[in-house]
Order: structure tokens, then sequence, then C-alpha cells
């Protein structure tokens, strides 16, 4: 299948999937005579694994690493699962700095003495 076709099959915009593969997350197909590139239908999985994995917060070297693994034939589910607690930890710590954060403004909140000149109190 052509890029177009392809792109709309996984649910993304075709420059997603030149970029996909110049960024070597997907291997380049072979050309038509006339130079259009013809994915197989396996390609529709990997873009939609990516884009699920670009969801998921994940970059694109840790989505490469997976599929640079399952490409192996081993399966990436210890490796997926590290990666995954890691990013969950990550959540974690910056909705604990954003609680934080939260409470020191409403702490603020209507007293503005600490942006007023002293005359001004």
């Amino acid at each position: 299948m052509r890029v177009a076709e392809l792109a709309r099959e996984a649910g993304v915009p075709p420059d997603t999937v030149r970029y996909y593969e110049r960024a070597g997350l997907l291997a380049p197909p072979p050309r038509t005579s006339s130079g259009y590139r013809q994915y197989p239908a396996s390609a529709t999985a990997r873009i939609r694994f990516i884009r699920d994995c670009r969801g998921l917060g994940l970059t694109l070297r840790e989505i490469s690493s997976l599929l640079a693994l399952r490409d192996t034939g081993e399966c990436p589910c210890e490796p997926a699962d590290e990666l995954l607690r890691r990013h969950m930890a990550e959540i974690d710590a910056e909705m604990a700095r954003l609680a934080r954060l939260r409470s020191d403004l409403a702490d603020m909140v209507g007293t503005c003495s600490p942006w007023c000149p002293p005359e001004g109190r």
C-alpha cells in the first residue's frame, strides 16, 4: 500500500509515516517503477504500535529500542514493563510537584502583599 493508504489505515497523517521511516522506526519499503513507496500490510500494525507508545509518552528512542527487540523475535514485555514503570514513577513525581505548586498558589490567593510596595500595605 502507498503512504496515504497506510496513513489512513494506521490513523496518522502521511507525513508521520514518512517521518517514522526517516527516523528508522519503519523500514524503507520497496518502490514501484514510478517511485511510489509500497508498504506491506504489516506496516499498519507497526505504526499503530508506535502511535500508541507515543500516546503513552514514550520517546522515539525508547520506542525504537522496543521495536528492535521485537524485531529479533524476542518478547519485549519485560523491557516494556520496566520502561512503563519508570514513566509511571516520573508521572507520580510530576503530580506531587504540581500538587505542591497548587498548594502554594492556593496559599497566596487573596494575599497580594508579597507584590505590594511597602508603602502600599
